[in-house]
């Protein structure tokens, strides 16, 4: 998984395992949580989006599982 710097001003960055169909997104809050079962043409909807914070909360908050984690200290880079 590779960490992608995204404009937003909900999210700072995000990866994704197609292989795992896990996304994770990193908050402008530091928080970091990855998200399960995200189809590919999800994430891609998600990189092309005008608003990715309208459309996290439109199309992923709610209908995949995630799981919390701790506040970022340094970015995504290896927490998948």
């Amino acid at each position: 998984m590779n960490e992608m710097r995204v404009e937003s001003t909900a999210l700072r960055a995000l990866a994704y395992d197609g292989d795992r169909g896990v996304l994770q997104l990193e908050f402008c809050t530091r928080a970091i949580d990855p998200y399960y079962g995200v189809p590919p043409t999800v994430y891609e909807a998600l990189l092309g989006a005008s608003s990715k914070g309208s459309y996290f909360n439109r199309v992923i908050r709610g209908r995949f599982p995630y799981a919390l984690c701790a506040r970022a200290q340094s970015g995504l880079e290896g927490k998948v």
